[in-house]
């Protein structure tokens, strides 16, 4: 976080950052040149349970785990400022970085007239100057005496020089000792994923395609094949890391499924046997501690009384019981659509202690229902009794389309990207680096692990 001030969402890219840190187990480092809140507007920044403040709280609750985290601080930092940068590990400094409770301003007091006046703002003026001077908090003050201050640094660079010193001392295992097999290109390019994606969401692709130009060797092991088809789940390799993926197939599914139903199966929804499978599959990956990688292209989980059931609103809430207990992280891609409660339950961030990050795509998509969807629950009542009035409706019909419109402006990539949905929108062939760094950081220093002679799911797949 570079110079200014707290301002009304910035806590939340902070919550993300320090939730990283949190579920990979690795050191968390920041740049600190931070002038507090922003004050004009206090109210969208200050309190609650997401506030600013909460930074502070999760540098401690990292600190307790385990966690370092490292900060090189620069300029002024009053305030706010002043605990983001004591809250930290290890503080690094500028030989001109201060940190303080408070600056010049807060120094000064309130008005004991309740109010502003120029006699009263003559006071305020001499000792703004004074402390513009001589800051509070100094390096004099949080290195020679407080020893807040670890390190000084007279260079700038010399400030990220030591912390660099620091990171490579950080407890790290070698690749080697997780890696599975030497690192692989994928067979085929990742660039054929803008071809091979569609733009438009009523096209098909074959999900193992995708795979083929993200992983290792384009090779997968892939579990229970013929169970829940509209799922994929299997192993990878990802820079020759074990990694687990979980999908949505697309198209027509197989006559006769979903066998509860006597209407056909479309992939990218969710049916009793896929909820199943993705439930064992994700506890097995707990089991052998397996990091996770989720890509979405759903348009929701199948509805109705045979749907009910068929207990799909009890097996999508028992999958999200079964990613809580894994404990390994986890990152999600929204390929296309995240629709309805299926981008709850296959790994989205609103209900997932793991996630890890959330990638869009130029094609995401990401809403509670479609649009003509949403319009047709929302006015079809209204429909019917204009219509059973006489009325014309004309008028509700321009609602209806009105609320299409709507839906389709606040899906959009860089909406979802703007409101926090996604933690980052990237072209199609990127996708891949972002999976190698997830990997390389799962299994830099976990927290547990599973000997590769003690795997189960492997072998479950080979039979």
């Amino acid at each position: 976080m570079l110079a200014g001030a707290w301002i009304a969402g910035q806590s939340e890219n902070i919550l993300r950052a320090t939730d990283q840190a949190k579920r990979l187990n690795i050191p968390l480092v920041w740049l600190v040149n931070c002038s507090g809140v922003d004050l004009p507007n206090q109210e969208q920044v200050y309190a609650g349970r997401r506030g600013s403040g909460t930074t502070f709280f999760r540098h401690a609750e990292l600190q307790q785990m385990g966690v370092p985290v490292l900060a090189a601080v620069y300029g002024t930092n009053p305030a706010g400022g002043g605990y983001q940068s004591i809250s930290p590990t290890v503080l690094f400094a500028h030989k001109d970085a201060n940190m303080a409770v408070g600056g010049g301003g807060i120094v000064s007091g309130m008005s004991p007239k309740g109010g502003f006046d120029e006699e009263g703002c003559q006071p305020l003026i001499d000792a703004t100057r004074k402390f513009k001077a001589v800051a509070p908090g100094r390096v004099e003050i949080h290195h020679d005496v407080t020893g807040f201050f670890r390190y000084v640094s007279d260079a700038e660079t010399g400030v990220l020089d030591g912390i660099k010193e620091y990171m490579a001392e950080m407890p790290a295992y070698k690749p080697r000792f997780f890696r599975v097999a030497e690192p692989k290109e994928p067979l085929f390019k990742p660039s054929e994923l803008d071809r091979i994606v569609p733009f438009n969401q009523k096209r098909t692709y074959s999900f193992t395609q995708v795979l083929a130009r993200l992983v290792d060797g384009s090779e997968h092991m892939e579990f229970r094949p013929d169970y829940g088809p509209e799922i994929y789940c299997g192993l990878v390799k990802v820079d020759g890391y074990l990694v687990a993926a979980i999908g949505n197939q697309q198209g027509f599914l197989p006559h006769g499924y979903p066998e509860y139903a006597d209407y056909p199966g479309i992939g990218g929804k969710l049916y009793r046997q896929g909820l199943i499978k993705m439930n064992e599959f994700v506890t097995m990956c707990g089991r052998d501690r397996i990091p996770i990688m989720w890509f979405q292209d759903t348009s929701g989980i199948d509805v109705g009384d045979i749907a009910e059931q068929a207990e799909l609103l009890g097996l999508g809430q028992s999958l999200i019981y079964s990613i809580e207990q894994t404990e390994v992280p986890q990152m999600l891609v929204v390929l296309r659509k995240a629709s309805a409660a299926a981008h709850y339950v296959m790994g989205g961030p609103t209900a997932n202690n793991h996630n890890t990050f959330t990638l869009g795509t130029p094609t995401t998509e990401v809403y509670v229902m479609h649009g003509e969807t949403a319009a047709a629950a929302s006015f079809a009542r209204r429909l019917v009794k204009e219509q059973d009035a006489g009325k014309p409706l004309g008028p509700v019909i321009d609602k209806m389309n009105d609320l299409v419109e709507a839906y389709q402006a606040k899906s959009r990539p860089l909406f979802c990207a703007k409101s926090g949905f996604v933690d980052e929108i990237v072209r199609m062939p990127e996708i891949r680096k972002y999976m190698v760094a997830f990997a390389g950081s799962a299994y830099q220093n976990p927290r547990s692990i599973c000997a590769q002679h003690q795997l189960v799911t492997p072998r479950l797949i080979k039979g």
